[in-house]
């Protein structure tokens, strides 16, 4: 029965996607070269819906700041801000190179229930799942405070109920490098669960 249900929440998340995701470089490299920002930022992006007595309980969108999100939004910032592109691009690497970090935007049915700052006392729970289907939690889970106008500019899917959050979780070479196939965020709660998967090239 369990099975049942998260097979089908996972069929609702992926069928809400009017693009299937395509796959992405989980080699954990610095790209030679940037691409554009807003297109990597769609290429990173997964969306899944939790629906419960065929209400939406739970809509999230996970950005997966992964080193090319990194490199294209140092070079978007160095070219509004007209440089020094030197230093952004470096602070960027650096960035990439820690925790790995994910944009998640949620909304929920309860407004109450959209409480992931919380940590342990929150309704739900998160974890990144490797190839081999280990679970690593999260080491810190913060509300991004930045004003709305800001928000909407780096977060597309940020609306009027929903909540961004910044998410990191430890680097290890099962979840970003040469050879990983896949990597996948779990979210679920007594409500039930959904799973946003990145795909390797």
């Amino acid at each position: 029965m369990i099975a049942r249900a998260l097979a089908l929440t996972l069929a609702l998340g992926l069928g809400a996607c009017a693009r299937p995701p395509g796959p992405v470089d989980l080699s954990g490299t610095w790209p030679a070269q940037a691409d554009d920002y807003d297109a990597v930022n769609q290429a990173w992006t997964r969306r899944a819906q939790l629906r419960a007595d065929y209400s939406l309980a739970l809509e999230v969108y996970a950005t997966f700041h992964a080193p090319p999100w990194h490199a294209a939004r140092a070079a978007r910032e160095a070219r509004l801000r007209g440089g020094p592109a030197d230093a952004i691009a470096a602070s960027a690497r650096a960035a990439a190179d820690g925790d790995l970090e994910f944009a998640l935007v949620v909304t929920t049915h309860d407004r109450a229930e959209n409480d992931l700052e919380r940590g342990d006392r929150s309704v739900w729970r998160l974890a990144l799942v490797d190839d081999a289907g280990v679970e690593v939690a999260p080491s810190a889970i913060e509300r991004d405070k930045r004003p709305a106008n800001v928000l909407r500019g780096e977060l597309p899917a940020f609306g009027d109920f929903a909540v961004a959050y910044r998410v990191r979780f430890p680097r290890t070479p099962s979840l970003l490098g040469p050879g990983v196939r896949r990597v996948t965020l779990k979210m679920w709660s007594n409500t039930g669960a959904v799973a946003l998967r990145w795909d390797a090239r």
